[in-house]
């Protein structure tokens, strides 16, 4: 299904190189050196310090690389990105395409130059490697090439960088740090490695999407709420770690628990709850957890052999209330991974620029907004207040959906939209075939 369209970019882009570049640079571009994928070992996400970036209220980036020459007025200037498309479509896959017909062009151009420098940069700066840093975001589109290369870190530098920052899942801020050097410093082979493996997902997954459903894609730890082919609204979230990841699948909505009980998985009971009661035999208590054989009879904590697994064989239920690792709320959908999305009591999670800390569940920002759309949308009567009437209430309370509503569960990191900005997240996974195990970034990141 792909091959026609693929072949149409390979044709435009001989047309661009044909028509745009002299005989003799192509003869020098011909056989680009495309550097060893597996020898990157940058590490995005778990380089971000600051808070997650925020979907501004007001725009702040340009339409692709058709800028206007007003980058003097800041941020401010900058023209609306889209809001409404989503990841998941079938203009997604055409978006994509185009992105990777422009990377090819990067490529065959001798890709961007590389941003090294010791020192935090930030506007008002002046040094050597602002002039590199300014070549970057002119190359990969960020920045408009008639603001020139000079060593000032001014407005317009200030403009590009929240912009590519926006891009690549990071705060916005302006300010190139750890992170933002990283993420400028991924051979443009790499993204195109990207695009081209994410095109087959994306792809896949529009053929299957209908016009409302509810997508977690999960390297960037975001949520989309899809409405008649349009975004409604987007959630932070926060997602497995990489050695309790977070399953890929699609399913389906069917009920939402207010002031859940939790019903600790057997994964959890080993790796954490064992742990835990070694060296707090209290901890159960403290946290309002009672133990269960299977036919429903309490025991006692004194009754386990803790230097054991034998705490395994049991069933171990939190009660609702404050402190409870649902949350207020749980979203349950068919699966066998025992997993579902959740409200949360650690909500400064959602602040981290990593949000990669759960055990394969998926904690949900402004979990109230989804669940007033989820059940108003198929179930009557139901709206905010009478969500949070349930909430307050403190009882447990089940609500099964008139209708269900599609869910998928996708890993999405390299995507691109109708306002021709080309996004990537870091391949928290390893799905991508990036690395090598012997040069994985999350293990040269974490022994830093």
């Amino acid at each position: 299904m792909l091959a026609p369209l693929l072949n149409r970019s390979k044709f435009a882009l001989a047309l661009v190189v044909s028509t745009g570049l002299s005989a003799g640079m192509m003869s020098a571009q011909a056989q680009v050196k495309v550097p060893d994928l597996l020898s990157y070992s940058g590490n995005i996400q778990q380089a971000v310090s600051q808070p997650a970036s925020v979907v501004p209220t007001q725009p702040i980036v340009g339409q692709g690389t058709e800028w206007e020459d007003t980058f003097d007025e800041g941020v401010s200037s900058l023209e609306q990105i889209d809001f409404v498309a989503p990841i998941i479509s079938k203009q997604t896959t055409q978006y994509m395409i185009d992105a990777i017909l422009d990377y090819e062009r990067i490529a065959l151009n001798g890709g961007w130059p590389e941003v090294s420098t010791k020192k935090v940069l930030r506007i008002g700066m002046r040094a050597p490697a602002i002039a590199a840093l300014r070549q970057r975001l002119i190359v990969s589109g960020d920045m408009a090439q008639q603001a020139g290369v000079s060593e000032v870190f001014d407005s317009y530098v200030d403009s590009a960088v929240r912009r590519f920052q926006l891009r690549h899942g990071l705060t916005p801020d302006g300010v190139v740090g750890r992170a933002t050097v990283i993420a400028m410093n991924v051979p443009v082979e790499v993204r195109l490695q990207q695009l081209r493996t994410n095109l087959e997902r994306v792809s896949a997954l529009a053929e299957n999407v209908t016009d409302t459903y509810v997508n977690v894609n999960i390297p960037a730890a975001r949520i989309e709420v899809v409405e008649n082919g349009r975004v409604r609204s987007r959630h932070t979230a926060v997602v497995g770690k990489q050695d309790r990841q977070s399953p890929i699948l699609s399913s389906a909505i069917y009920e939402v628990n207010f002031n859940p009980y939790w019903t600790v998985p057997v994964s959890i009971i080993r790796k954490d709850l064992i742990p835990k009661m070694q060296k707090d035999p209290q901890y159960l208590a403290k946290n309002n957890i009672h133990i269960y054989d299977w036919y429903g009879k309490e025991k006692q904590w004194q009754e386990i052999d803790w230097t054991t697994d034998e705490a395994t064989q049991y069933r171990f239920t939190q009660d609702p209330g404050e402190g409870n690792s649902m949350g207020s709320i749980r979203i349950n959908f068919n699966n066998t991974h025992q997993v579902y999305l959740h409200d949360t009591p650690e909500q400064s999670l959602f602040g981290e620029g990593y949000r990669f800390h759960s055990s394969g569940c998926v904690r949900v920002q402004n979990v109230r907004e989804l669940v007033t759309w989820l059940l108003g949308s198929t179930t009557p009567d139901w709206t905010r207040s009478r969500v949070d009437a349930a909430i307050n209430s403190g009882e447990r309370t089940d609500v099964k959906m008139k209708s269900r509503v599609p869910l998928h569960m996708s890993y999405v990191t390299a995507w691109a939209l109708s306002d021709g900005m080309v996004h990537f997240r870091d391949d928290i996974y390893d799905k991508d075939g990036l690395y090598a195990a012997s040069a994985d970034p999350m293990a040269q990141a974490s022994a830093q």
